[in-house]
């Protein structure tokens, strides 16, 4: 018998280890930038062309390589962090694995150049998938330009699963961020495509902040600070009042390494509890400060999950931080006693008469008269749209859908097997448990339904059909509406815009990041969908997963699962039969796009079975 086991060839080896490393062009971005700040730059510039997939470049005026170095940097496991075992529990600096630039390499074609100061010439290097194509000395200023290009060349399977340019380039946005928030004292620059995107001059960490996410961050930040033994806290948390249904805006830094924790999360929205909306998060950029050896960076590849020695106490110390900090600048709602027990009564001005204080009364005032005593200027918080107006009418639509779909009311068909079902949903009474769930009989057994998944696909179903056919009625807006979103949220909405505007929206570029609203939905008269765009374009970015290929199914899904069914309305018979005889209208009634089940089906021998 021959030999089953055997050594995989040095190419194979690295493209394997790069696909821990580089997952897509941000990867490489992480990789390079932080290099940059190990090598203790001052000034580093980012240029990316087609979101990283033509090229990336990093420029540093660092302390750069000499000869034996730049080419040793691009060997597995090779590395100027780490001598022994020891030094893996006092890594003070971002990349000590040694294996970044070498995956890099061993998909990619990279060109280095690179001096010392002491240096007279510099290095120039040529890599193309881990083979050395050229080496030669050259003239170049101190520090290290790396260009890495034609990501993916020679694994066109990797290659193919990038994303569009606009959602690879959001990736490379978000690791520029992080590192530039973890390093206000140097200077960061991105270009894409040679438009500038960012320009961050040296600041301190709120005015990094603000360089990132815009002015308005000025006044919505309050500063976090404490310093124990354990671990030194610094930073600044969002107002409650400026909380928000997306999570983009939360940052850990631990001793300058951006890192992801929901343990460390939890401790700050237990902070925030009874001060926020129910499913709205705080902007949070929080720096954590501690001996490298409470903690093991050494866990992921990424370098983005650690592990403390005593996870408890940091999240005790960092949620009274947080806790104090709200309180400590009068976020927290108080009484004034003072106040409420006495009356403030302006004096009046010498010589001037005391006049004795009026009641107003209106006659035409009657409590019971709902319309009349609700009528009047409305709270703008209230007078909010979404998207809820919009699948109420699609779905009275859902007869029109069914009979066009030629789907009579007493036969339904699951998708799971396609037996004849002599069913009638007036035949038999439908149980519903804790709002949650229907129970209902079919010919050979009983049907599990998830409400509010199959509101959901009924929604998906009725919007896609809408979308395909562009059926849905506009309504002009006298005063156009212009809108400014993040420059994540701006790049998928250009993107997706034919799609939007399809659902009944007019809706047109307007500058920078700044769109222009000129038509909606014929739904409502009382709009402000700002919230349910930035809704759209998270769901759509994660939307990652999803069984549908189309970007009309990706919108229709993205909006659908924004709708919850309200699980404390009982509803009644007839609303339960349209809901079952909607469901079943859909292609795929058993399943949401994301995989999730809605319908679960025993037949009887499996009820048999769990009393046997």
């Amino acid at each position: 018998m021959s030999n089953l086991i055997k050594l995989l060839p040095d190419t194979v080896a690295n493209q394997i280890a790069a696909g821990e490393v580089v997952q897509r062009p941000a990867s490489v971005v992480k990789e390079l930038l932080e290099n940059a700040i190990d090598a203790t730059a001052t000034d580093i510039r980012l240029v990316v062309k087609d979101a990283g997939k033509s090229l990336i470049q990093v420029i540093d005026n660092g302390t750069g390589m000499n000869e034996t170095d730049a080419r040793l940097c691009f060997e597995r496991h090779a590395t100027s962090k780490i001598k022994n075992t020891e030094d893996l529990f006092h890594i003070q600096t971002k990349g000590f694995r040694g294996e970044a630039l070498a995956s890099i390499a061993a998909v990619a074609q990279v060109e280095l150049k690179t001096k010392t100061a002491e240096s007279e010439v510099g290095t120039h290097i040529v890599i193309e998938g881990n083979k050395l194509i050229n080496q030669e000395i050259c003239q170049c200023p101190k520090g290290t330009n790396f260009l890495v290009k034609n990501l993916f060349f020679n694994v066109p399977a990797r290659r193919k699963f990038l994303k569009s340019d606009k959602v690879e380039l959001m990736h490379i946005e978000d690791e520029f961020k992080r590192v530039a928030l973890a390093h206000p004292n140097i200077t960061f620059s991105l270009y894409h495509n040679n438009e500038e995107r960012y320009v961050l001059p040296v600041g301190n960490f709120k005015q990094r902040i603000v360089q990132v996410f815009g002015k308005k961050f000025q006044e919505r930040l309050v500063a976090v600070k404490e310093e124990t033994d354990v671990v030194k806290i610094s930073g600044f948390i969002g107002k409650p009042e400026f909380a928000k249904k997306k999570r983009d805006e939360q940052f850990f830094f631990v001793n300058n390494r951006f890192i992801k924790s929901g343990y460390l999360h939890h401790a700050i929205m237990r902070a925030y509890d009874e001060l926020l909306p129910e499913g709205t998060y705080p902007a949070y950029f929080i720096k954590l400060e501690l001996d490298p050896e409470r903690i093991d960076i050494n866990i992921h590849p990424t370098k983005t999950e650690i592990k403390f020695d005593d996870e408890q106490v940091i999240y005790h110390i960092l949620r009274t931080a947080v806790r104090q900090a709200i309180g400590k600048h009068q976020l927290t709602p108080t009484l004034d006693f003072e106040q409420e027990t006495s009356f403030d009564i302006p004096l009046p001005k010498k010589g001037e008469p005391v006049k004795v204080p009026g009641i107003k009364v209106n006659p035409s005032y009657n409590p019971f008269d709902k319309e009349k005593s609700s009528s009047g200027k409305k709270d703008k918080k209230t007078e909010k749209y979404d998207w809820q107006s919009f699948f109420e009418n699609t779905q009275k639509d859902a007869e029109q859908i069914l009979s066009a779909q030629n789907v009579e009311q007493g036969e339904l068909f699951e998708q799971e097997d396609k037996e004849d079902i002599a069913y009638s949903s007036t035949d038999y009474p439908n149980i519903q448990i804790a709002g949650k769930y229907l129970i209902t009989r079919r010919k050979s057994g009983l049907l599990f339904i998830h409400i509010n998944r199959a509101y959901r696909n009924i929604v998906f179903h009725n919007l896609l059909e809408k979308l395909q056919n562009q059926s849905i009625a506009k309504q002009q807006l006298a005063f156009p509406e212009t809108y400014e979103f993040s420059d994540n949220e701006s790049s998928v909405l250009e993107e997706i815009l034919p799609e939007i505007n399809a659902l009944g929206f007019e809706i047109a570029l307007f500058g920078k990041n700044t769109f222009i609203v000129h038509a909606v939905p014929a739904v409502s008269s009382s709009m402000d969908f700002k919230y349910d765009l930035q809704q759209l374009t998270e769901n759509y970015l994660h939307n990652t997963q999803l069984t549908v290929e189309s970007k009309i199914e990706q919108i229709a899904w993205s909006i659908a699962k924004t709708v919850k069914f309200n699980n404390n309305k009982l509803l009644a018979a007839q609303e339960v039969n349209f809901m079952i005889d909607s469901l079943f209208s859909c292609a795929n009634p058993s399943y949401l796009p994301d995989g999730k089940k809605v319908i679960e089906n025993y037949s009887i021998n499996q009820l048999d079975k769990l009393f046997s």
